[in-house]
């Protein structure tokens, strides 16, 4: 989302009559209330009696709501918009919102210059109905399809004018023979009386087809019946050995949370020996460091008296 879309917005919707202030803070997070809101605002600007999904308290309202609005603005304005930013409710949305907002202000702003070209009109025409604008572009866009199909097929004729010319001066010039139109009167009934059989012909196959149809639905009926009649007497029907199926279901639910209950119990004694076995280690390993310790300082300690021992025997050899 740039800041450019959010002003353009911003200044769009106040322009056109929105009658709440939207702010350039309001789409920092969704904001899919106020995105709904708008939305629901512009479907009626373009057409009063529209109706839409009007629900957007659950995550399901609010997906149908963003597909309706899409749908109208799709068949309605021929303004495709992404359902998937509209629903994020956030920067995003704003572009989505912004299709439809610049076609309205457009429209404004045409309107208001044409009033002011026209000054002796009143001044109430500024409220526009967008709806029968929109009925006369699909008409205009249809005319204009039309124009182009038949303006091809126009230039398609004309291209084979000239041998058609030719074809056409022949058939002109040429002596019709009563012979000749009669037989080609009776090779003309003959071909329609043997299209008339070829559909009678059909025409009887479809009754036969739609006879035997009927014996396959009324068969398949039938079977429906008696299935749901046997359906019926196995569901009334109490199925043998169902109490004592029923008392090992019970005994099963009962071990199984004694099961449980015994397996938390091994989880957690197995952790506090975890534990206790950690601790043992630490205690450990700190008593063989201390007896190390002392055992060096044992050492050092005897080294010394040694040192002292030789001074003093060196001093008296020399006294």
């Amino acid at each position: 989302m740039s800041f450019k879309d959010l002003r353009n917005f911003t200044e769009m919707t106040r322009a056109l009559g929105y009658p709440r202030l939207i702010s350039m803070e309001n789409f920092r997070t969704p904001n899919f209330p106020l995105v709904a809101e708008v939305l629901k605002w512009l479907v009626k600007r373009y057409d009063p009696n529209a109706d839409t999904h009007g629900d957007t308290d659950t995550e399901q309202d609010r997906v149908i709501f963003v597909k309706s609005v899409a749908e109208f603005m799709a068949t309605k304005a021929h303004i495709k918009l992404n359902t998937k930013k509209l629903y994020q409710a956030d920067g995003y949305a704003v572009k989505e919102l912004l299709k439809v907002t610049s076609v309205l202000y457009n429209a404004m702003k045409t309107n208001v210059i044409d009033q002011l070209d026209n000054p002796d009109d009143d001044m109430s025409h500024l409220s526009f109905d967008v709806s029968s604008r929109i009925s006369e572009l699909k008409e205009a866009r249809r005319l204009a399809s039309e124009i182009t199909t038949k303006g091809a097929t126009l230039y398609d004729l004309l291209g084979r004018e000239v041998d058609l010319r030719e074809q056409r001066s022949m058939v002109i010039a040429k002596s019709l023979e009563i012979n000749e139109v009669e037989s080609g009167m009776a090779h003309s009934i003959k071909a329609v009386e043997g299209e008339v059989k070829k559909t009678l012909h059909m025409l009887d196959n479809v009754a036969s087809d739609e006879a035997n149809l009927e014996a396959k639905i009324d068969k398949k009926r039938n079977e429906l019946d008696r299935n749901n009649k046997r359906l019926q007497t196995l569901q009334s029907v109490r199925p043998a050995y169902m109490d004592e199926y029923e008392k090992l279901e019970e005994d099963l639910q009962k071990l199984y949370e004694i099961y449980m209950n015994k397996f938390r119990n091994l989880t957690y004694l197995e952790s506090q020996l975890e534990d206790y076995n950690r601790a043992e280690q630490d205690k450990f390993e700190e008593t063989e460091e201390k007896l190390k310790q002392m055992a060096q300082r044992l050492k050092d300690e005897e080294m010394k008296r040694d040192v002292i021992t030789q001074d003093d025997v060196m001093g008296r050899c020399a006294c």
